[in-house]
């Protein structure tokens, strides 16, 4: 810790002597491109790419005076004039303006990436004239775009769709989790900004506080369990399959794909007739229906921990064969020779398994797991096809099997409370990601890259 501090504190010495050099060195044709973009180009003859620059310039300028510094404004006060159909009145859209707000400071995020790009390409071209290197002409620009830069301009459209399709909605998201969004403060209805006061809801006394924690409490239990009951399942299957006494090897590896191959909300519509109560295992249950008594109800209302439990096997069913498809594959590659110079050593397979085998696996699996434990943790599906729709005592529009995704469904997509259930997902995101990261680091997939090389 203290040496990645200290080699971040470094880097930040390095870049402040680097901004000192580029203002003690700047000419005056640098200065008049920071001024102007465009301007310091036109000065070096570079006049078809200063004019591009300028036209940047003036077109963001025209922007902003005619569209962006209203969005800038609505999305400091989301609206001032709620909307009045009686009277005619059109209003102000919370919502559209702090969406165009949002749009407008990406724009002047990215107009503020060219203007810096304007001024090291003028500073960069000062320099070559200082060495005697003419400046290059916009051929030659064009020339570096397909060339050595061709990286960067094939990196341009995927960049950009991330941004308009991932990291707008986030950050969309992550503003909604501020404001009083939801229930009955929807368009025409002008939304606030509120601080942390979501937040506070659910971390409160009321009815939001007791269901976040039992629901974080069961979803924290939910990833641990499933991801490793499914992980080493995966992996025993794997090991049972690869001996050397297993005939059909090909055969066995079909059953599990065929299970992974079904898409899954087939599945678990299909568990879930299993399990109902008019279902084939409660038919056998009451031996062919004449005995009523025996009919178990092992999704209904008061069934707690049936029904996690069937979402737990439910989930190995649908998880495990992408463990055994991936330890079958590392299995393959560990050194043979590693075995057998532990059993001249006089190691057990038991031995084997655990200090040559187990490592081996958990090294070359530990970004998967981590994924598993996401995914587990953020796992809409199963409890939602299993047993959605239902509301348990003692829990706020919720049942004692949800999840924190199927909680934060119910709350913004079934009853329209969008700011709790942004604040929640925002919750959810500092959480795995925080783990994600604390995991990642510590492990010696990260720690000792080089160690089965």
């Amino acid at each position: 810790m203290k040496a990645s501090f200290s080699g971040w504190i470094e880097k930040r010495k390095s870049h402040c002597s680097r901004l000192i050099d580029f203002f003690a060195t700047a000419d005056w044709r640098t200065w008049c491109s920071m001024g102007l973009m465009g301007l310091g180009q036109l000065f070096h003859r570079q006049f078809l790419k200063g004019g591009i620059y300028l036209l940047i310039e003036a077109a963001f300028v025209y922007f902003m005076v005619a569209y962006g510094g209203r969005g800038l404004v609505g999305l400091v006060t989301l609206g001032t004039v709620k909307a009045d159909p009686w009277l005619g009145t059109p209003g102000d859209n919370s919502v559209t303006m702090m969406l165009k707000g949002l749009l407008t400071v990406f724009a002047v995020v990215f107009f503020l990436m060219l203007y810096v790009g304007n001024v090291k390409g003028c500073y960069r071209t000062s320099l070559n004239e200082a060495r005697g290197i003419a400046p290059n002409s916009f051929a030659d620009d064009l020339a570096n775009l397909a060339g050595a830069d061709f990286p960067k301009v094939a990196l341009f459209v995927p960049i950009l769709g991330v941004v308009v399709f991932s990291i707008v909605p986030i950050v969309m998201m992550i503003l909604i989790a501020f404001t009083n969004y939801g229930g009955s403060v929807v368009p025409p209805e002008l939304v606030s900004w509120i601080g942390l006061g979501n937040f506070e809801t659910i971390f409160s006394l009321g009815n939001v506080g007791p269901t976040f924690g039992k629901i974080l409490g069961w979803n924290l239990l939910w990833a641990f369990s499933s991801t490793f009951l499914n992980y080493f399942l995966g992996i025993g299957l794997a090991l049972l399959i690869n001996k050397k006494c297993v005939k059909l090897k090909s055969l066995f590896r079909v059953f599990p794909v065929l299970a992974y191959a079904i898409p899954g909300f087939i599945t678990l519509i299909g568990f879930r007739f299993m399990f109902s109560l008019g279902g084939p295992i409660n038919y056998y249950l009451s031996n062919g229906g004449a005995n009523q008594a025996a009919i178990v109800d092992f999704l209904g209302l008061d069934s707690k921990w049936s029904a996690r439990l069937i979402g737990l096997l439910v989930n190995a069913w649908l998880s495990i064969p992408t463990t055994m498809l991936l330890a079958t594959g590392l299995l393959s590659n560990i050194n043979g020779d590693l075995y057998e110079a532990a059993s001249i050593d006089g190691a057990g397979k038991t031995k084997q398994f655990f200090d040559i085998t187990l490592p081996y696996i958990i090294f070359a699996t530990t970004p998967t797991l981590i994924s598993q434990f996401i995914g587990n943790f953020n796992n809409f599906g199963i409890f939602y096809f299993l047993r959605g729709g239902l509301y348990s005592d003692g829990y706020f529009l919720s049942s004692d099997t949800d999840l924190l995704i199927n909680w934060l469904y119910n709350l913004s997509i079934s009853n329209n409370y969008y700011s709790i259930g942004a604040a929640i997902s925002l919750i959810i995101f500092l959480l795995t990601s925080t783990f994600s990261l604390i995991v990642y680091v510590r492990s010696n997939a990260y720690k000792k890259e080089d160690t089965y090389r």
